[in-house]
């Protein structure tokens, strides 16, 4: 089984990724890299681990196993090709990639090297969304009939000044979608099943130098026939905790963060009854809403923890290559729609082509 780890990208994120590795029972952080050398000493410092400025030199450490990527989202798909090549299991940071094209290189390297590869999404890990997901599997809700994502965030503009790569299409490769509701994207279409078309529009009202949104709303049509809707922004102060609605005929449920806040079915059994008592407290964590840094660790401990368990049992992990595709996917074609005022049908057949991608205007 796996147990050595190294992280690639030593920015915010990777102290998640190393706080969580180091809970885990039998897997050790071993390394980092980060090509701002600096970067990378702060990292090995603080963790007492190795600390690389190469990459082709920390690859070549046999002790690690599994490497974790932390870079901006443009960047993730050279360093995940380097490590498939070189016999390294790879765990990308969301998203995937920023185009289709990327995250299909990415894919096929780690299956040409017989690699396992993995998108971290920690949201379907925790307990209310597995509770979720079991009841509409169960066919609690009947037929489904809408299914919404709301992520109302705030960002200063402080934030998008703090790093060159931050807000741009090259590195970003999108806003408030791609960078901070791509969760509840993943989510929303884990909960609902596969959409079918989109409608959306997209603006940046609230922030300066910056070539992505701050603001986004799209309707989609799900496969099942569903309706939904996506908001999400950076330009809504103070900012409140994401939120996932799931409706039906015979029930509805509304999740907050990590809370349900609402659970109703027309037939209430005994467990529905523990369920609504349990919940509607207060979130487990203080969330992104207004502080990227007011997260918690504890779903990517999970999910790095079933990750090893399917290296170990020879099978996918719950989110691999192919299911952090789909949420890329349904952003680019509500950027596409909201560009040309057309619904997008889905799937795409390849990267929407995006002149605001080219212009560099969000």
């Amino acid at each position: 089984m796996p147990t050595g780890f190294g992280i690639i990208g030593c920015g915010m994120i990777s102290r998640f990724h190393a706080r969580a590795i180091a809970e885990i029972k039998g897997a050790k952080l071993v390394a980092c890299y980060d090509h701002v050398g600096a970067a990378s000493q702060r990292l090995g410092k603080e963790f007492d681990i190795d600390y690389y400025a190469d990459l082709d030199e920390m690859l070549k450490d046999d002790r690690i196993d599994v490497v974790t990527i932390c870079t901006p989202s443009g960047a993730h798909m050279e360093p995940g090709v380097a490590a498939a090549r070189r016999g390294k299991h790879v765990i990308v940071e969301k998203p995937l990639e920023i185009t289709l094209k990327r995250c299909d290189r990415m894919i096929a390297a780690c299956q040409k090297n017989g690699v396992t590869l993995a998108t971290i999404f920690p949201s379907r890990f925790h307990r209310c969304s597995q509770l979720l997901k079991k009841a509409i599997d169960s066919e609690r809700f009947g037929r489904l009939t809408l299914g919404d994502a709301y992520v109302k965030w705030f960002r200063t503009q402080e934030y998008y000044d703090s790093g060159k790569w931050r807000g741009t299409w090259e590195l970003d490769g999108g806003g408030a979608l791609m960078n901070q509701a791509i969760h509840s994207v993943d989510l929303l279409t884990w909960l609902m099943g596969p959409v079918a078309e989109i409608s959306a529009h997209t603006a940046t009202l609230a922030h300066k130098r910056i070539e992505v949104e701050d603001v986004a709303t799209a309707t989609l049509r799900f496969e099942n026939g569903a309706l939904g809707v996506i908001e999400a922004t950076t330009a809504a102060f103070p900012g409140s905790f994401k939120k996932i609605e799931i409706h039906g005929s015979e029930g509805s449920v509304t999740i907050e963060e990590e809370d349900i806040t609402s659970w109703q079915f027309s037939k209430m059994t005994a467990q529905d009854k523990r369920i609504a008592a349990e919940y509607g407290q207060v979130t487990q964590t203080g969330g992104g809403a207004a502080d990227p840094a007011a997260i918690g660790h504890a779903g990517h401990k999970q999910q790095f923890q079933e990750f090893l368990t399917a290296i170990n049992k020879g099978t996918a992990p719950e989110i691999d290559g192919n299911e952090g595709r789909r949420s890329v996917e349904i952003i680019l074609a509500i950027y596409k729609s909201a560009e040309t005022g057309k619904t997008i049908q889905l799937p795409l057949k390849s990267d929407p082509v995006l002149k605001s991608r080219q212009t560099g205007n969000g």
